[in-house]
């Protein structure tokens, strides 16, 4: 049998992929450059084919490397979970567990998530990083995060997901508006740039437009927010309205605001909030669990 790769020069390959320089790379692996640029090379060796292309001054990854580099990275994956399998001892609710949160969902459930899963499973050490759908989804790729909790549709890039709960949209409005527009919202009565929302790195500006069927783009302002509680402050300072989800209205992010909540144009506007995961884990089990506790903070459950 031929000798195997080494997992540590499969993760030297990973962080020059990652960083595209070499000593950057090093310093994240915390070796010498030549330490990597060796292993590197050892690697090519092994497997008998060329991964990098180099020059004096550059390198690039031929393509054989880009596809070796998706496969070290399952490995990698898979082989961290099962040292966290065997040190958990198969109890599915223990050790680590790092979960990605959007910015539009986390302030509102997570303290609540986070204190009953410690309270129902004191074993399990949760590790949270608040970041965008698209940065979250290349961290869940390279294997540095477990579970996403994410607001629904996404491109799932290969991914699986399992529909936890609805989050009604409502629109809050500074009183004349509401009072001009009615219940449910008549957008045509409202001013022209008199809608704010989030920025378009923030999935729920495009679920909220859809979900509403807000479709005439003359009624939005320009101006965008990059957090719904300065998107709050916007639209009350600059008599306005906009979006909000129901899970923050119930954690107060109207509260000592004179907006006043009314129901988006016509029929059932919601976004869908879920979990994404790989479709290789093994951590299906401890997965279901947390969306059973997740189903209970959300304002409508459709956990089955």
């Amino acid at each position: 049998m031929s000798k195997l790769p080494s997992l540590k020069n499969l993760t030297y390959l990973l962080a020059l992929h990652q960083h595209q320089n070499f000593n950057r790379a090093a310093q994240a692996c915390f070796v010498s450059q030549s330490t990597l640029s060796s292993g590197i090379q050892n690697l090519e060796e092994q497997l008998g084919c060329q991964l990098i292309e180099r020059d004096h001054k550059s390198f690039l990854f031929t393509g054989m490397g880009e596809e070796v580099v998706e496969r070290a990275r399952e490995i990698l994956t898979h082989t961290e979970e099962l040292v966290n399998f065997a040190q958990s001892q198969g109890n599915v609710m223990e050790g680590p567990l790092r979960i990605g949160c959007i910015p539009t969902i986390g302030p509102f459930i997570l303290g609540l998530l986070s204190k009953a899963l410690k309270q129902h499973y004191p074993k399990l050490s949760l590790y949270i990083r608040e970041d965008t759908t698209h940065q979250l989804m290349n961290l869940l790729r390279d294997g540095d995060l477990d579970v996403l909790i994410l607001a629904l549709p996404v491109d799932l890039q290969g991914n699986q997901q399992w529909v936890v709960g609805k989050d009604p949209f409502k629109m809050v409005l500074v009183p004349e508006l509401a009072e001009l527009a009615g219940e449910p919202v008549d957008y045509n009565k409202l001013p022209d740039k008199s809608i704010f929302l989030l920025e378009k790195e923030h999935c729920m500006t495009g679920h909220a437009v859809t979900a509403c069927r807000l479709g005439n783009k003359d009624k939005i302002n320009p101006f965008t927010a990059s957090s719904l509680h300065s998107l709050i402050q916007m639209a009350e300072a600059l008599q306005g309205a906009t979006f909000v989800p129901q899970m923050a209205i119930d954690a107060g992010i109207l509260n000592g605001s004179d907006l006043v909540v009314t129901e988006p144009g016509d029929g059932e506007a919601y976004r869908e909030i879920g979990l994404v995961f790989r479709p290789t884990t093994s951590r299906r089990q401890t997965f279901r669990k947390l969306a059973e506790v997740l189903a209970e903070f959300l304002p409508i459950s459709t956990l089955k």
